[in-house]
């Protein structure tokens, strides 16, 4: 062999760990990372991160990487990103933070990769009440995760058993709810309440159930329909639950409490809330025995609620679009969604699994969740405009704190803020999209 036959070959030699060792993480350079930006507590990140851990193992060429980011802020935290160019591939979203999402037009028309699963991925197999909520224009721009009616009254059951009460049926009323409550709050020697009824920050339920409205288009709100005679009706429902009959706790009370409404419950405390079924993996941190009815009907029959819900979207800055649409459907199939309705956080959007044993007869508390299939039906989303968030905040919460602290009629209320909610939905920058 000639020298440098011989130098070539020890070359050779001495490089072929390196090359060995290229030849085994060469892959790599075919993985595509995919960042999901979520929210959420210890809990819900626990179950939210390892919803899809059966299908991350199966999709090594795709590299899932959860981004936690505080509810607070989360849409201003997102478009900063956005703005910024370091934004994730695909944001969870819920139904409100939607609406500024979409309005900003910062989110990838979903409708073509839908279409082209065909029935393997139908739309159909969603709630379409929540489908419909993530379409705009007729463009689909977020992936239902799940549907949450605010239309859970836990109720607990011992606190019932000891005043001789039956437990709270789906088809009972704004009556038999007052009666319960009524019979369930209870004062010391001196006269303060130590165990209270009813409580429910849910509003706007009183609003929807007793056929009012919020505005007179949730899609296209131009103008408010909170002085509508039925508006105000349930309004002052909900108001004189705190203050005429004094079965829920005042905000102030509440706060000087010093504890969460879910340990009220669960320590005996408050006999019932109304809330969404989100709140069912904390309370099943509690040993106590609870279920869950639908919330009622007012004396005319009529039922509706207000929701939540959240779905996933790609923003229009991914570089990624194909694999990130790939983790979207892993999110919000089957398997994803299953994991979700394992560990009680949501209710399914998909059809087939909050309709299954996994959800309905789940023997995990609260017995009661089939109702929830029914409750889709009667949902009423918040109004669908870029400045409603701002209503709120601005004008609607602050006066609303004086009917609920019983020093104004919700009435009285109402009058003064027509107006400014009117100038709002009406002024030229109120339009979603252009």
């Amino acid at each position: 062999m000639k020298l440098y036959q011989k130098i070539v070959l020890a070359i050779l030699v001495c490089c072929l760990p390196i090359l060995q060792g290229c030849s085994k993480t060469s892959p790599s350079s075919n993985v595509t990372k995919i960042k999901v930006a979520f929210w959420g507590g210890p809990e819900e990140i626990d179950i939210i991160t390892n919803s899809i851990s059966e299908w991350r193992t199966q999709h090594p060429e795709i590299d899932v990487v959860f981004e936690h980011t505080p509810y607070s802020g989360y849409d201003s935290k997102m478009l900063t990103r956005i703005a910024g160019g370091a934004a994730p591939d695909i944001i969870a979203t819920e139904v409100d933070y939607f609406v500024t999402f979409a309005s900003k037009g910062v989110l990838e028309d979903l409708t073509p990769f839908l279409n082209a699963e065909g029935p393997n991925f139908p739309r159909e197999a969603f709630f379409s009440t929540i489908m419909d909520r993530f379409t705009v224009d007729g463009k689909i721009l977020a992936i239902p995760r799940d549907v949450a009616p605010f239309a859970c009254v836990f109720y607990n059951k011992k606190l019932f058993d000891e005043a001789g009460l039956s437990y709270p049926q789906d088809d009972w009323t704004w009556d038999d709810m007052l009666g319960a409550a009524r019979a369930l709050t209870k004062k010391d020697a001196s006269g303060r309440i130590v165990q209270y009824g009813f409580y429910g920050w849910a509003w706007q339920n009183f609003i929807y159930g007793n056929g009012g409205a919020l505005v007179d288009n949730v899609k296209k709100p131009t103008k408010t329909l909170l002085d509508d005679p039925k508006s105000i009706q349930g309004l002052q429902f909900y108001a004189d639950l705190i203050n005429l009959y004094k079965v829920m706790p005042t905000p102030v009370a509440l706060a000087n409490l010093g504890m969460g409404v879910d340990l009220m419950f669960a320590s005996g405390r408050l006999a019932m809330f109304l809330s969404g079924i989100w709140e069912t993996p904390g309370l099943r941190n509690y040993k106590f025995d609870w279920d869950v009815a639908l919330f009622p009907k007012n004396p005319q029959g009529i039922r509706a609620f207000g929701s939540g819900g959240s779905g996933y979207a790609i923003l229009q800055t991914s570089k990624h679009k194909k694999e990130a649409w790939e983790v979207v459907k892993a999110l919000t199939g089957k398997k994803g969604q299953e994991q979700l309705a394992k560990r009680g956080l949501a209710q399914p959007a998909l059809r087939e699994v909050s309709e299954s044993d996994i959800w309905v007869k789940d023997p995990l508390p609260p017995a009661n969740k089939k109702m929830l299939n029914e409750a889709v039906n009667d949902i009423v989303f918040s109004p669908f405009h870029p400045r409603w968030r701002e209503v709120q905040e601005k004008f609607l919460i602050p006066k609303l704190d004086l009917i609920f602290n019983g020093k104004k009629t919700a009435a009285e209320v109402i009058k003064e803020v027509t107006l400014e909610i009117n100038a709002v939905l009406q002024s030229k920058d109120s339009q979603i999209l252009k």
